[in-house]
C-alpha cells in the first residue's frame, strides 16, 4: 500500500535524521512535511471550547459522493454534531452536552500530502473495494480559504500524482507522475522506466485509458485549463508556491570528493565506449567495402571452376562486422576424405576468385573443388536405396514362401519374433549402414559426439537382438523352446541371409543345447524345492507372515517377558519368497548387524522403537524365535527384557536391550539426520499452485502426501500371483523400507519425512531442483521462471507455515527433498462477486513486516 509506505518511510526518516546534531537537518520532515490541526468540540449549552492540537504529515479525504478536490478538503473540515448517545461530557457543565466537533487547520506544510481514500471498506462483502470514480483537481490549490488563520500566503502548486492502474482493492500497479521544480517539466516514473512528458505539462489520459472498463463507470468529465480529472489518483502532492525554486546548498567535500571521482570514472567509460564504436564503425567500413567487392563475383558462372565452402561460415562473413575464424569443412567430409553427398544442403558454392580470397585471406581447409564430391558414397547411398526399393519384393516373396509346409530335414530354425519383425530389422539396418557412412568422420555438424551419449547409445544398440539371435541360448547353441521357433523353407532361408548375412544359421536337424535341457531339469526340481521350503517356513513361522499374529511394544504382551528383535527388511525379503517362491531366491540368513553401529551396540532406544523407528524392526515371539534359529542362520541376537516387580507400578517397568544402546552412535544418528535435512544439494523439491479457489489444506489434495514408490509397492503386494494374505498388506500402510548396513546405519529417516525419490505429480504442480543453503528469495526467483508469478506476489506455504522470510534458507524453513510447497499467487480480481471464495484462499497481509520500515 503506497499509503502506508509514504507513513512509514516518513516516520523512519524522521526517527533516523533526529540522530543528527545539525538542527536542519534533524527538523528537515518536520518543516517540510509537518503541519499542525486542531480538533475542536464546542459546547452547545455552555460555549466552552474544547481543543486538542494534533501534528499530521498528510491529510487523508474522503472521495466517495464528491467531484472535486476541494469538496473533499471541505468535507474533512466539516463541522459535525454530537448528539443523542454521542452527547459530548462538558467539563463546565459537569454534565453530557450536546456539542459540534471539526477541525481547524492551524498551519501547513511546504509540502502538502493529500490521500485520496480510493480503498473503502464494502460491508456488503466484508472486503476492501476500490472507488473508481472521477476527481477533479487543479494544478494551483488556494487553501487560505480553509484556515484559522487568513494573513498568510497558502497558495500551492502540483507536484506529482501517484496512480493505481487497476479496478481491484488487492491488486494493481503504481505509477508516479513528478515535476522537476527547477524546470517545470513533467516526469512518469514506472518502475525502472522513466519516460519525461512532452511540454510542461501533466498528461494523464494514457494511465486513464489503461484502466479497466467498467460497465457502471460514469464518463469523464470536461477539464478546464489548469484542471486535471482522474479516476486512479491515489495521492496528490502540492509545494508551497512561495517556496524559492533555487535553494543555494554548499555539498560537503567528502561527498563533491565522491561525485567527481564518480563522473570521472563515469567519463572514462564514455571515452572507452566512444572509442569502441569508432573502432567498431572503423572495422564496419572496411567490412562493407569487402563484401561491396566480393558480392558480385560471389557466383559461380557456368563452366568455370568453383570451390564448395560452408554456408554457416559464409553467412557469419556476410552479417558480423568482425572477422571470422578460419574456413572449416571438415563437418562436410566422409570416411575417405572428400564431400559427402549428403552436405551439400549445408555448402554454397561460390567462384574460384572469391574462394582463393576467402582461403587468403581467413585461412582453414580443407579446400573442397569440383573434383571433392565422393564417388564411393555415391555408389553406396545407390546401392543402399536399390536394396530399400527391393524390400519390398523381396517380403511379398518371403511371405509366399513361408505358407509352404517344409517336408524333411531340408529347411532351417527362425525365431517366429524375427519373422514377424524382419523387414522392419532390414529397413533398420539398411538405415544403419545409411547413417554410419554419413557419420564416419565422427563430426555430426561440425560438433562431435558427447561420448558418454555415444557409449549409452551402443550399450543399448548391444542389449537389442539381431536377426535370428532369439532362439540362440546363452550357451550359444540352439534354444529348447520349440514354441518360440518353426522351420522355414531353404528358398526363404536364402532370401533372409541376402539381408542378415552374419544371422545363426540352424538347420532342421539341429539339436538343442544340451546345457539347457540340464538346467532345466535342474531348475524344476529347484522350483519344486522352493515350493516345499517356502510351505514349511510358512508353516513354521505363522507369526511372522501375519502382522496380526507379531507382539507389539506399544502395547507388551503379559504372557511373556522376553521378546526378539529382527530387521524389517529380513521379513519383507522372506515374505516375499513364501509368496513367490518360484520367483524369489529363499532367504538363508538373518542379518541383524544392519540393526548394530560398528561397536556392537544397539542403535534405537525403547522409545524410539514405539514410534519413529517402529517400521525398520519386527517384533519375534521367543518361542519363534526359537524357529528361526534353526531354519537361518543369525549374526547377532538381539533381544528386549521387561523387568516389573511384584505389585509395582506400571510406570516403573523396566526394558533392557542386549546388546545395550550404544548413546554416542544413537547421539550422532540423530545430528546426522538432521544435518542431511539441512545439507542437502540438488534435491528435487514440488511446487503445487493453488488454482480454482481451492482451499489451502492438506485434506483438499491428499494424493500430495503418497509418493508413486508406495502406490505400486501396494499394486505388487496386492498381485494374484501366488498366495495372497490380507494381514500382510496392512503392515504398516504397505510402505517400503530401507535396507540397513554397517555403512549406511546413519541415514535413517525419521518417520513422516518422504523416503521415496520419486514423486507423482498432480495437476498445477512442477519440479524444482533446490539446494538447502540457498535462500527462499533464491527459490523465488526460480518459481518465478516456472509460474510466471512474480516474487512480491508470491504466498508460498509449506504444511500450514508460511515461508515469509526471504534471507532463510530452505533448509532452516524446514524445505526438506521431495517436500511440496503451496504457491498461492496474487492475481488482478475483476469480479467483486466472487471474491468471497477467492480471500479464503488468500494468506493473511502482512504489509511491509520484516522491512525496516518497522522497526523493530
Amino acid at each position: 500500500d503506497a499509503q502506508e509506505f509514504s507513513k512509514l518511510f516518513m516516520s523512519l526518516l524522521e526517527d533516523t535524521l533526529s540522530k543528527q546534531k545539525n538542527p536542519d537537518v534533524r527538523n528537515i520532515v518536520q518543516k517540510q512535511f509537518c503541519g499542525e490541526y486542531a480538533y475542536v468540540t464546542v459546547c452547545n449549552q455552555c460555549g466552552r471550547e474544547s481543543k486538542l492540537v494534533s501534528k499530521f504529515y498528510e491529510l487523508e479525504l474522503n472521495i466517495q459522493g464528491h467531484k472535486q478536490l476541494t469538496d473533499c478538503i471541505t468535507e474533512f473540515l466539516k463541522e459535525e454534531k454530537l448528539e443523542g448517545d454521542n452527547r459530548y461530557f462538558c467539563e463546565t457543565c459537569q454534565s453530557k452536552q450536546n456539542a459540534t466537533r471539526k477541525i481547524r487547520l492551524l498551519s501547513l506544510p511546504c509540502t502538502l500530502n493529500l490521500q485520496l481514500m480510493r480503498f473503502v471498506f464494502d460491508r456488503q462483502t466484508g472486503h476492501k473495494k476500490k472507488l473508481n470514480t472521477y476527481i477533479g483537481f487543479s494544478e494551483l490549490l488556494d487553501m487560505e480559504p480553509f484556515m484559522e488563520q487568513k494573513n498568510g500566503v497558502y497558495v500551492y502548486e502540483l507536484s506529482a500524482v501517484l496512480i493505481h492502474r487497476g479496478v481491484s482493492a488487492y491488486s494493481g500497479h503504481y505509477i508516479a507522475h513528478v515535476k522537476d521544480p527547477q524546470t517545470g517539466e513533467w516526469y512518469k516514473f514506472n518502475d525502472e522506466d522513466i519516460e519525461k512528458m512532452e511540454g510542461k505539462k501533466l498528461q494523464l489520459g494514457i494511465e486513464e485509458d489503461l484502466a479497466e472498463p467498467s460497465k457502471s463507470q460514469t464518463r469523464k468529465p470536461k477539464c478546464g485549463k489548469g484542471t486535471h480529472c482522474s479516476r486512479n489518483a491515489y495521492m496528490l502532492v502540492y509545494r508551497l508556491q512561495t517556496r524559492e525554486k533555487s535553494l543555494t546548498i554548499e555539498v560537503p567535500a567528502f561527498l563533491q570528493e565522491l561525485v567527481e571521482r564518480d563522473n570521472c570514472k563515469f567519463e572514462e567509460w564514455c571515452n572507452e565506449m566512444a572509442e569502441m564504436r569508432k573502432q567498431s564503425v572503423a572495422r564496419g567500413k572496411i567490412k562493407h567495402e569487402e563484401v561491396k567487392e566480393l558480392y558480385k563475383r560471389l557466383p559461380a558462372e557456368a563452366g568455370s571452376p568453383y570451390d564448395f565452402i560452408s554456408l554457416e561460415w559464409l553467412q557469419k562473413w556476410l552479417d558480423e562486422s568482425t572477422p571470422p575464424k578460419p574456413i572449416d569443412n571438415t563437418a562436410c567430409l566422409c570416411s575417405h576424405g572428400k564431400l559427402h553427398p549428403d552436405k551439400i544442403s549445408i555448402m554454397k558454392r561460390i567462384s574460384e576468385y572469391v574462394a582463393d580470397f576467402f582461403y587468403r585471406r581467413y585461412g582453414g581447409g580443407p579446400r573442397l573443388n569440383v573434383k571433392a564430391l565422393c564417388k564411393d558414397c555415391v555408389v553406396e547411398r545407390c546401392r543402399i536405396l536399390r536394396l530399400k526399393n527391393q524390400l519390398n519384393e523381396d517380403y511379398k516373396t518371403v511371405t509366399n514362401l513361408l505358407k509352404i509346409t517344409v517336408k524333411g530335414n531340408d529347411g532351417f530354425w527362425v525365431g517366429k519374433a524375427s519373422l514377424r519383425s524382419w523387414r522392419q530389422l532390414a529397413l533398420e539396418q539398411l538405415n544403419e549402414q545409411d547413417e554410419d557412412a554419413e557419420h564416419s568422420n565422427g563430426k555430426m555438424n561440425g560438433n562431435a559426439q558427447n561420448k558418454d551419449e555415444s557409449n549409452e547409445e551402443k550399450r543399448e544398440e548391444e542389449e537389442e537382438l539381431n536377426f535370428n539371435e532369439d532362439i540362440v541360448c546363452p550357451h550359444g547353441d540352439l534354444c529348447i523352446s520349440e514354441n518360440e521357433r518353426r522351420v522355414v523353407s531353404k528358398e526363404a532361408w536364402e532370401k533372409l541371409k541376402q539381408y542378415f548375412p552374419k544371422a545363426p544359421e540352424f538347420p532342421n536337424n539341429k539339436e538343442c543345447c544340451s546345457q539347457c535341457k540340464i538346467l532345466e531339469r535342474e531348475g524344476e526340481e529347484n522350483e519344486a524345492l522352493h515350493k516345499m521350503m517356502a510351505s514349511e517356513q510358512k508353516t513354521s513361522l505363522q507369526n511372522l507372515f501375519h502382522d496380526k499374529c507379531r507382539p507389539c511394544l506399544g502395547s507388551w504382551p503379559q504372557e511373556t517377558d522376553e521378546l526378539y528383535i529382527v530387521s524389517q527388511f529380513f521379513v519383507e525379503e522372506w515374505r516375499k519368497f513364501v509368496r513367490r517362491p518360484t520367483r524369489c531366491s529363499p532367504v538363508s540368513s538373518v542379518g541383524n548387524s544392519a540393526l548394530l553401529c560398528p561397536h556392537g551396540g544397539l542403535m534405537f532406544t525403547y522409545a524410539s522403537m514405539t514410534k519413529e523407528d517402529s517400521k525398520l524392526i519386527a517384533l519375534i515371539w521367543p518361542s519363534e524365535w526359537e524357529r528361526i534359529q534353526k531354519l537361518f542362520v543369525v549374526d547377532h541376537v538381539i533381544k528386549i527384557t521387561r523387568t516389573q516387580a511384584a505389585g509395582a507400578d506400571p510406570e516403573s517397568t523396566l526394558y533392557v536391550s542386549e546388546p545395550q544402546l550404544c548413546p554416542e552412535c544413537r547421539e550422532g544418528l540423530l545430528c546426522q539426520q538432521q544435518r542431511d535435512l539441512r545439507e542437502y544439494t540438488q534435491a528435487t523439491i514440488y511446487i503445487h499452485k493453488v488454482v480454482d479457489n481451492k482451499k489451502v489444506m492438506k485434506d483438499a489434495a491428499p494424493e500430495l502426501n503418497v509418493s508413486s514408490s508406495e502406490a505400486e509397492e501396494e499394486r505388487e503386494e496386492n498381485k494374484p500371483e501366488g498366495e495372497q494374505d490380507p494381514d500382510f498388506n496392512q503392515t504398516n500402510g504397505g510402505a517400503k523400507r530401507q535396507k540397513i548396513s554397517h555403512q549406511s546405519y546413519i541415514a535413517y529417516q525419521k518417520q513422516g519425512i518422504r523416503r521415496s525419490t520419486r514423486h507423482r505429480k498432480v495437476r498445477g504442480e512442477k519440479a524444482l531442483l533446490v539446494s538447502a543453503n540457498q535462500t527462499l528469495k533464491e527459490l523465488k526467483i526460480q518459481i518465478m521462471h516456472a509460474f510466471s508469478v512474480a516474487p512480491f506476489d508470491q504466498n508460498l506455504s509449506i504444511d500450514g507455515k508460511i515461508l515469509s522470510d526471504d534471507t532463510a534458507t530452505l533448509g532452516s524453513l524446514g524445505v526438506i527433498p521431495e517436500s511440496v510447497i503451496l504457491l498461492k499467487a496474487d492475481e488482478p480480481i475483476a469480479d467483486y462477486a466472487a471474491m468471497d471464495d477467492v480471500m479464503q484462499v488468500c494468506m493473511p497481509e502482512e504489509g511491509f513486516k520484516g522491512t525496516g520500515l518497522l522497526g523493530h
